[in-house]
């Protein structure tokens, strides 16, 4: 393929490094060698149904499993961490007085939870309070500003999606000068370079989800490929992109008619026009009239021509996420449709692309952007939150550079700037309390609506938490990042947090933001209707971190192809007999073994010391600090009079109390899943977990007559209801439990982490004290 000139701005021209097997593709600050590559390990994820390989590090978040190994990937030295108050002599972050000096404020990246890890540092010049400094260096202005925008009317040059040609000219020199920036390219380099040596996408059709890890997958590969040919003008990644939509406009490519996009399961057909939107728009300047006709029409015979019929009614079976469906299908769909329409508007000639933007930004308006509870609350889970807030975050995006506003796509819900704190406080030591579903491989899909977010809302703290993490390294986050961006984003954050919209309602409590062995307890009660079906029966479920490991965890999504998985959340769905969905599948309590009702209506009530973490990485706990929260969660019961929960921390946030009120007329079990290997000591009630060199103590508090600890396995017990498929093991998984005839009980719970440094005598032991009675000051 022959192309006419194209102009430079890459400093590589078009003798590009990353078409080379050495490549990194960092722009060098002058005088400065390139920082360590980050690593691009994936985060682990337990319950997976069949292997799978996922080459960029953006998937779903840890849910059990270990604790870090001592060669985590680095993104600049090494994971060693000091104690107490010693400066780690592997952190510029301690003495630099400028961003540029001190590099990242993380050190280096989990490499089993993927998570950032911290210096124990105190640098008050640079871990001030969030802001967006006005006079620091950042985007200039764009030139494009109508007066009176309009959906229908685009920016006359291009790139016009998400990121337009003035913010590739300024790009260059923010990278010079921005060690974040720095990262993200030359790790986007090197993903394209890694794609680039892959076949094309190969077509595979995954049960109810359809061919949706293809088309993501192939928009990962196609923002990489784009991304490269701009930062360096080389037109052998329009090449290997043009490879890419070939193929998968290709008889090869799965059906050879319209249905080859898979518009029944619209999710893919969306992630696809989305896709080739940014082919179209991103190597446009190099594009023959014959590559943008073949695009064009393949866009909209397999992509936009459903979507057209969604929005005239007439594919209603296809079309159902466009009415009252407030959640990721909502976005993902109008985003991506939005996306292509953006892209060849003009060039169409059908007029399928301005009849498609009359219609899709008003229904995100009126749907997507409703998924954000008025607490902040993603409706479905919190890894529908990334496929939810990705599809919202890439429309807003893309309306803004390609026609001058988003058109209230971000603030029409008045409430949507708290998904980003929903979203931090969801995020654990170790992982996200990651209940419900956690949705298929990520692929395109990572946290970077953060970046936007805080820069269009002004919550700085939102893109301060954003950059640290492993998933920022993306095309999308080199634009929507604001490098005037300043400050810590734990400076000055409450340790607790808590959640009260009755469709979750669930609270966050830790130790500490930025010392990756920190106490976490995050627990939850909420409805169990109203999440589009990727939720579980699990009132009262809990997790717990300490140690830098989970001891406590979930499980996660059964297997979607398994029988009649989504068909229904009624109290008889086929949902509720697999083992991950089901109370038995939870850490909560299970009556007679049977499932919740699900018309329950829990009740919370909650308090706090507000303990908030400073400056510095390095957090005094106080001796008054604290939090708990209580739930009465009787009508999740259908053989029980009383069922009540507590979570609460002590001792300066080292130890953890659950504690369960119960009177039930059948036979009760005291559930919890852990990766620890269990030794139960003589008497029954205490225990000792272990797990990768840490240890937890766990013991039974005034112990009714009776209550002892045991193992199980966690399978299915006997008499409950089959399935229609088997269950999927859950291997390296073991059940701590107790369990007790019908009656009345307190169970109190104590959790003690063997904290390096504590002895025994260091441990509190809580006054027994009625859960109707808790308050700050009661287990002084």
């Amino acid at each position: 393929m022959s192309y006419g000139a194209v102009p430079q701005r890459s400093p590589y021209g078009n003798n590009d490094p990353a078409f080379t097997e050495s490549a990194t593709g960092f722009i060098n600050p002058r005088g400065q060698a390139p920082p360590k590559k980050r690593g691009l390990s994936p985060w682990i994820k337990f319950g997976i149904p069949v292997a799978l390989v996922v080459i960029v590090a953006a998937v779903v978040g840890g849910v059990l499993g270990s604790r870090k190994s001592s060669s985590s990937s680095s993104s600049g030295s090494n994971s060693d961490k000091a104690t107490g108050d010693e400066v780690a002599s592997n952190a510029p972050v301690a003495t630099a007085t400028n961003v540029l000096a001190a590099g990242r404020f993380a050190t280096a990246t989990d490499s089993k939870y993927m998570v950032p890890i911290y210096p124990s540092a105190t640098n008050t010049a640079l871990f001030a309070a969030p802001t967006i400094a006005a006079s620091a260096s950042t985007w200039p202005r764009d030139s494009f500003a109508p007066a009176n925008p309009s959906p229908l009317e685009v920016r006359p040059d291009r790139p016009r999606l998400i990121a337009p040609k003035y913010k590739w000219d300024a790009l260059p020199e923010l990278v010079r000068n921005d060690p974040y920036l720095q990262g993200w390219n030359e790790t986007i380099f090197k993903n394209a370079s890694d794609y680039r040596a892959l076949r094309p996408i190969t077509y595979f059709r995954d049960g109810p989800s359809g061919i949706l890890d293809n088309a993501r997958e192939f928009k990962m590969r196609i923002k990489a490929f784009g991304y490269v040919y701009q930062i360096t003008k080389n037109t052998g990644w329009v090449d290997r992109a043009w490879e890419e939509i070939q193929h998968v406009l290709s008889p090869q490519f799965g059906p050879d008619d319209e249905t080859k996009w898979n518009p029944t399961h619209f999710l893919d057909p969306a992630e696809f026009s989305a896709a080739f939107g940014i082919a179209y728009d991103w190597f446009y300047d190099v594009w023959s009239d014959e590559q943008k006709a073949t695009i064009r029409d393949g866009v909209i015979r397999y992509g936009l021509n459903h979507g057209a019929a969604v929005y005239a009614g007439t594919a209603d079976d296809i079309g159902w996420w466009r009415t009252n469906i407030t959640g990721n299908w909502n976005c993902v769909c109008n985003g991506g449709l939005t996306l292509a329409s953006l892209a060849i508007l003009g060039d169409d000639t059908t007029g399928v692309a301005s009849g498609l933007l009359s219609q899709t930004i008003d229904n995100a308006k009126a749907n997507c952007a409703r998924a954000v509870q008025n607490d902040g609350s993603w409706a479905e889970s919190p890894n529908y939150w990334y496929f939810g807030t990705t599809g919202h975050a890439e429309m807003a995006s893309a309306l803004l550079t390609a026609t001058g506003s988003h058109y209230g796509l971000l603030n029409v819900n008045p409430d949507y700037f708290r998904t980003g704190t929903f979203h931090m406080y969801v995020s654990g030591p170790t992982s996200l309390f990651d209940y419900g579903d956690h949705g298929p491989p990520k692929f395109s899909t990572t946290a970077n609506s953060m970046l936007l977010y805080g820069d269009q809302l002004n919550h700085p703290e939102f893109i301060l938490h954003q950059r640290e993490q492993h998933d920022a390294a993306e095309p999308w986050s080199m634009f929507w990042y604001n490098p005037a961006v300043n400050g810590a984003f734990w400076n000055g954050l409450p340790l607790d947090h808590f959640f009260d919209q009755e469709l979750v309602q669930w609270a966050s409590m830790r130790s500490s933001w930025t010392d990756d062995d920190a106490l976490y307890v995050a627990i939850k009660a909420g409805r169990h209707a109203g999440h589009q079906r990727h939720n579980d029966l699990d009132v009262g479920d809990f997790v717990f971190d300490a140690l830098g490991t989970r001891w406590a965890g979930e499980l996660g999504s059964g297997d979607y192809r398994s029988p009649e998985y989504f068909n229904s959340d009624s109290q008889d769905a086929e949902r509720w007999k697999y083992y991950r969905k089901a109370t038995v599948g939870q850490n909560t309590l299970c009556v007679a073994n049977g499932n919740q009702n699900v018309e329950s209506r829990p009740t919370v009530k909650h308090d706090s010391s507000g303990t908030a973490q400073g400056s510095s990485t390095v957090l005094n706990i106080p001796d008054d600090s604290t939090a708990f929260w209580t739930t009465d969660m009787t009508s999740a019961y259908f053989q029980a009079s009383s069922v009540k929960r507590g979570a609460r921390l002590l001792n300066k946030r080292r130890q953890f109390l659950l504690q369960d009120e119960i009177t039930a007329e059948a036979a009760v079990q005291w559930r919890m899943h852990t990766n620890a290997t269990i030794a139960i000591d003589s008497g029954g009630t205490s225990a000792t977990l272990t797990l990768d060199g840490q240890t937890l103590k766990v013991s039974i508090l005034n112990a009714p007559s009776g209550a002892q600890f045991s193992t199980v396995q966690p399978v299915r017990p006997a008499g409950m209801p089959e399935p229609l498929a088997a269950d999927q093991e859950n291997p390296g998984v073991t059940v701590l439990a107790i369990s007790l005839p019908a009656g009345t009980y307190s169970l109190q719970v104590l959790f003690n982490p063997q904290w390096p440094g504590m002895s025994d005598s260091d441990f509190v032991t809580p006054s027994s004290v009625p859960l109707d009675n808790w308050s700050l000051r009661s287990h002084d």
